[in-house]
């Protein structure tokens, strides 16, 4: 009887199940700390430190392709386009993952890309280098995305239904923590080169650049040792075609399940208007109410911390009133968020309106992936390819919200706009859920 390489690897992934203790403490730990290692590049990289240095060494104005455009839209568009690469790459490469079980090997790949990025943006030191500054970031964001679809395709490997909210939240906590901490002592050598014996100014957020890709890197390593090994199908001939040929399969399983389309709609429109805002806010801050580089380190700082307990509490909340109302909640909340920025005038507004953000900044991202985990239980033979649709839609999500900001930034000259068209991302996201089969997605979590 013949059997085919996809036979083989269905029996291995079985046998990695079944070999793997769920809800093992030390392993989920592990899986954990991969949030605490690359989610330094979100935060040091694309959300406090990188945003106001590009904004203070680019070029005011720039020209390109014949016009001329503002250094907030090219960092807006640079993020579109790094976007734009992964949406590109990731579904196949997830493909290949499952059928050839090297999801370890593809979430090493774009951990080491995402680190060498961080470390080419050492070389970014005046407007002149700015289009090596824009490439390594591109770089540097390509490896950060890249890797979490194949991070994410862990959780139901590593835990049970019941305790998806629980263990993902961990995820974003340790990465939230762990960030913080890098950041702090990033802060520490900008506000206090001479602490450190460095007389140039630029020198100490270049050297944070290069540190956030060692703690990236380094603390990976945990994860790479806890988590299950891949069991590799060798010799595979026409692998790309295989590939693409497991992830058509995978999307006619998605087709066939209306909720998991529904779900993956609002998940759209509402992570649209979250990244945007994750990676627009400190840009916003420093030139619509002018903050000055302490004030908005210190509002993200803010933010960063009130993030940890918020994504306990709506893990909590969702244990007792269900995932679907715990996002719902969370997407009115940002909302209104949004509201308030586009008519905030007054710095200790923006503080306020931080203090919301950090709120729901973890709780709906955590939630939205073990919401997402929950759906597909019964299905984890090819969890990474249907963690890839989870993962394409996030990036066609921040290409369209990215691009729109961008888009109106440039049209009308005055960013509340932009802030105030992310509203319709929200109300798209709240009106999609709202169809959503509440009993798919809320599990009572056990005590355990």
């Amino acid at each position: 009887m013949f059997i085919s390489a996809k036979m083989v690897y269905l029996v291995l992934i079985n046998a990695i199940t079944l070999t793997t203790e769920l809800n093992d403490k030390k392993t989920i730990t592990g899986w954990a700390y991969f949030d605490w290692a690359n989610s330094a590049y979100y935060l040091v990289i694309s959300t406090a430190i990188f945003p106001i240095y590009f904004s203070n060494v680019a070029y005011e104005r720039i020209d390109i392709f014949g016009g001329s455009i503002s250094s907030s839209a090219l960092y807006s568009f640079s993020v579109t386009l790094s976007y734009i690469l992964i949406a590109l790459l990731s579904p196949l490469l997830s493909g290949i993952a499952d059928y050839s079980g090297r999801r370890m090997y593809f979430l090493k790949l774009f951990t080491l890309t995402g680190a060498i990025g961080c470390i080419g943006l050492f070389l970014f030191k005046s407007p002149e280098t700015m289009w090596i500054g824009t490439a390594a970031f591109i770089l540097g964001t390509i490896g950060a995305a890249g890797g979490l679809v194949f991070y994410d395709s862990y959780l139901p490997l590593i835990a049970t239904e019941d305790q998806y909210d629980r263990v993902s939240a961990k995820g974003y906590a340790y990465g939230y923590l762990g960030s913080v901490l890098l950041l702090i002592f990033c802060l520490v050598m900008i506000q206090k080169p001479e602490w450190f014996f460095i007389s140039d100014p630029k020198l100490p957020s270049r050297i944070s650049f290069v540190l956030v890709g060692l703690w990236w890197l380094g603390f990976a390593q945990i994860t790479f040792r806890r988590l299950p090994p891949d069991d590799r199908i060798r010799n595979i001939e026409n692998l790309f075609k295989k590939g693409w040929h497991e992830l058509i399969l995978v999307w006619h399983k998605i087709k066939e399940d209306t909720h998991i389309k529904r779900f993956l709609a609002s998940y759209f429109f509402y992570i649209a208007g979250v990244h945007t805002v994750i990676y627009l806010a400190s840009i916003f801050a420093s030139q619509e109410l002018g903050f000055q580089d302490t004030e908005l380190i210190i509002t993200i700082l803010l933010l960063q911390l009130i993030a940890i307990p918020g994504a306990l509490l709506f893990a909590k909340i969702s244990t007792i009133k269900g995932n679907k109302f715990s996002l719902l909640i969370q997407i009115i909340i940002w909302i209104l968020i949004c509201a308030g920025a586009y008519a905030t005038t007054e710095k200790w507004q923006f503080f306020t309106i931080a203090g919301f953000v950090g709120l729901v900044l973890g709780g709906i991202q955590s939630l939205s992936r073990a919401t997402y985990a929950k759906l597909l239980e019964g299905r984890k033979d090819d969890p990474t390819s249907f963690f890839s649709f989870y993962d394409i839609i996030s990036k066609l999500a921040i290409i369209s919200g990215t691009f729109m900001f961008g888009l109106v930034n440039s049209i009308t000259g005055n960013m509340r706009m932009s802030v105030l068209v992310l509203i319709l991302f929200f109300i798209g996201g709240l009106v999609m859920l709202i169809t959503v089969d509440k009993s798919r997605i809320n599990t009572v979590t056990s005590n355990e």
